[in-house]
């Protein structure tokens, strides 16, 4: 008998919920795709049957859409519903959790090949717990498993330097993604774009969780590359974003700078709408060299801590 079914069906069904929702509520479900039972059973070592209960229990709560014929998909505004049942149902700790691995890892507290075993005793979790944040730190490009046995971590940013060598390849390529043939960015992406920084300007930047401050500056900047039409640009960008994470984590102790970038922001997107793509790069550009330039203010923040093993 698996550990799966050993476990009470309540609590099973509760963890296949929480875990869909924060795939969700972290952008690796995105509005309009469809979910596979057996795909999501194997990727989270959770069997199907509970896999199809939490499905109709997120799509009642506005999460997914219940497809006739077609089973289930993420609704459109499905990561803002996301967000807020994890917050509803203690979402936080498992969010703790995954910054206490990170931060182990980036002070080298973590070895870099573990057994799950020997996660779970660490940081207290079960198994469907840790596999989510395995899976989570998989998609980031930080966590792979060894064949036959345990994870490994692979490398990443530990450095204020590498960080900031990823915010000069990000200025070699974003403003000039804006001066492609063609350039064009989506009337509803505009708007959508606009409204999340609205919010953060209204308060979000002091309420947002450090996974909502890093997402939303993720999607809006993969949202301005991608218009381009140029896939080469946008990998790119994805690779940067997804070893960066993080070590940005630790700077977003300090919010302050947070309310100039969400102008700066808006400024940029309003350039688009008028079609000044050469003065929206300019803007990019500018924008860009502006967060680097802080990164000196916040560099205590970033510096690797060590911690004994243990």
């Amino acid at each position: 008998m698996s550990d799966a079914t050993k476990r009470l069906p309540g609590r099973v069904v509760t963890e296949a919920t929480a875990a869909i929702a924060a795939l969700v509520a972290e952008g690796t479900l995105k509005p309009g795709d469809r979910l596979l039972a057996q795909r999501l059973a194997d990727r989270l070592g959770i069997s199907r049957f509970p896999i199809g209960q939490a499905m109709r229990i997120l799509a009642e709560r506005g999460l997914l859409t219940a497809d006739p014929g077609r089973g289930f998909s993420v609704a459109t505004d499905g990561p803002c519903h996301a967000a807020s049942f994890r917050a509803e149902r203690g979402g936080g700790d498992l969010a703790s959790a995954y910054f206490r691995i990170a931060e182990d890892r980036l002070s080298g507290a973590l070895p870099e090949h573990i057994s799950e075993q020997a996660m779970r005793d660490r940081y207290g979790l079960g198994r469907g717990q840790l596999a989510q944040l395995l899976n989570r730190m998989a998609g980031e490009g930080w966590a792979e498993r060894r064949p036959g046995y345990g994870w490994r971590f692979s490398a990443v940013l530990t450095t204020p330097a590498a960080l900031e060598q990823s915010y000069r390849l990000r200025l070699a390529i974003e403003p000039a993604s804006l001066l492609e043939p063609g350039y064009r960015l989506d009337g509803n992406l505009l708007r959508q774009c606009r409204e999340v920084e609205l919010r953060m300007l209204d308060g979000e930047i002091e309420t947002a969780s450090a996974d909502t401050l890093y997402e939303r500056g993720v999607r809006f900047h993969e949202a301005i590359v991608g218009a381009s039409g140029n896939p080469f640009f946008l990998d790119t960008l994805k690779r940067v974003n997804r070893i960066r994470r993080l070590l940005v984590y630790r700077s977003l102790a300090d919010r302050s700078r947070y309310r100039q970038q969400a102008a700066e922001h808006l400024e940029l997107l309003a350039t688009l709408e008028r079609g000044a793509q050469a003065e929206a790069a300019a803007l990019l550009r500018a924008h860009l060299q502006g967060v680097m330039e802080k990164l000196s203010a916040v560099r205590p923040l970033l510096e690797a801590k060590s911690h004994p093993e243990g």
